[in-house]
């Protein structure tokens, strides 16, 4: 096996990193995952999880961790709404389709990984800062003062991550897209005619160059975004201060003056905001392949969620890479993790296309292109859905 006697160093305690750990652990690897999270009951914002059965649950199954995730995960029904609050469809989960595209909260996620990972496999508190190359081995430094060797990087630590670097150059660009992300905590009680529309199922509406999309997660609070096109600085610009709900609401409810007033229940209910400039990273020129370190996940190649697959892409990453370095006949690292990145960049670039492609569509307020949105609409739905 290419990485026997190796220590190998995952940057970032994610989904993607997790999957990849376990799936090299159940292979004898000696593995430590490095994450910049305080511990494992650091809670992990954003909204839930669909994990598709024609990808993503085909790495956790590799990992050994699909039935367990059924068990944690729940089929959510799908509602589209006009802004008036009007259904126009729903779509609910049936006992034939239920394991197409189940939900997870990230932090079930994050915690039944950490149930079947060996124990202390995850370092905590422990936010990269430098790599170092000495010879045949990377010394890792950490903002709280600590340092650690490895034989092999992982580095999956995120659309923003800062040791991307050392793999390539090439930077995540903005999209032109911005997403306000709020969430409320007790939407029964302070949000409630709203919560009556959503139910449990992810709702969601687009009109007026705006998209919107809600979810509820496993113990009742509501996650959401609505997204627009701006400029990346539109916030300063505007004077909106995520850690100052009111500024957001006040924009929100000024953007949504046509929208039904159950909207507006909403943003005034909601208890935390935060501000995300979409992001991609292209993938129209491939970095130079490395033996020993490579990038996975968002780090490999962050894109906007308008297609529903970003951390289905990533699990893939988990399940080739890991394949590749323990059970298939490559005769070194490099060839491991070149084979790997060719791979990668056939089928995230074409995810990248899909989300670019809804993105744009979903997002147009040009009534004559009314038809080709509405198409567009379908096909990032049918995404959605695992179809």
């Amino acid at each position: 096996m290419l990485l026997k006697d190796k220590k190998v160093a995952i940057i970032g305690a994610g989904p993607v990193g997790l999957t990849t750990a376990k799936i090299l652990q159940q292979k004898g690897v000696d593995v430590t995952i490095y994450e910049r999270d305080l511990n494992a009951q650091s809670r992990v914002s954003g909204g839930t999880l669909d994990i598709h059965i024609t990808t993503g649950q085909i790495a956790l199954e590799k990992a050994g961790m699909l039935e367990i995730f059924y068990q944690s995960s729940r089929p959510t029904g799908e509602r589209q709404l006009d802004i008036q609050g009007n259904i126009l469809e729903e779509n609910f989960p049936t006992e034939e389709n239920q394991h197409e595209k189940p939900e997870i909260d990230r932090n079930d996620f994050r915690r039944i990984f950490l149930e079947n990972l060996h124990p202390d496999t995850v370092v905590w508190d422990s936010q990269l800062i430098d790599i170092i190359k000495k010879k045949d081995q990377y010394h890792l430094n950490f903002k709280n003062g600590t340092k650690a060797t490895a034989d092999f990087v992982i580095v999956a630590n995120g659309g923003s991550s800062n040791a991307r670097k050392f793999v390539t150059r090439i930077e995540p660009k903005y999209t032109g897209t911005f997403i306000i992300q709020g969430e409320v905590l007790d939407p029964v009680k302070s949000c409630p005619n709203f919560k009556k529309l959503c139910g449990n199922e992810n709702t969601g509406t687009g009109a007026e160059g705006k998209f919107f999309y809600a979810q509820t997660k496993s113990k009742g609070a509501l996650n959401y975004f609505i997204s627009f096109r701006a400029d990346e600085n539109w916030a300063e610009q505007n004077n909106i201060i995520f850690s100052q709900p009111e500024s957001v609401k006040e924009y929100l409810n000024k953007i949504t003056k046509n929208w039904h007033p159950t909207f507006k229940e909403l943003f005034d209910a909601t208890d935390n905001f935060a501000g995300l400039p979409m992001r991609r990273m292209h993938l129209d020129r491939p970095w130079k392949s490395q033996s020993d370190i490579t990038l996975i996940g968002d780090a490999a190649h962050v894109m906007p969620p308008f297609a529903g697959i970003g951390v289905n892409i990533g699990l893939l990453d988990a399940l080739h890479l890991s394949t590749n370095l323990t059970e298939c006949n490559f005769p070194d690292t490099l060839s491991a993790v070149r084979d790997y990145e060719q791979k990668m960049y056939v089928y995230a670039h074409e995810a990248q296309q899909q989300t670019a492609m809804a993105e744009e569509m979903i997002h147009s307020d040009d009534e004559e292109n009314e038809d080709e949105r509405k198409r567009a609409k379908e096909e990032w739905d049918n995404k959605l859905r695992g179809r």
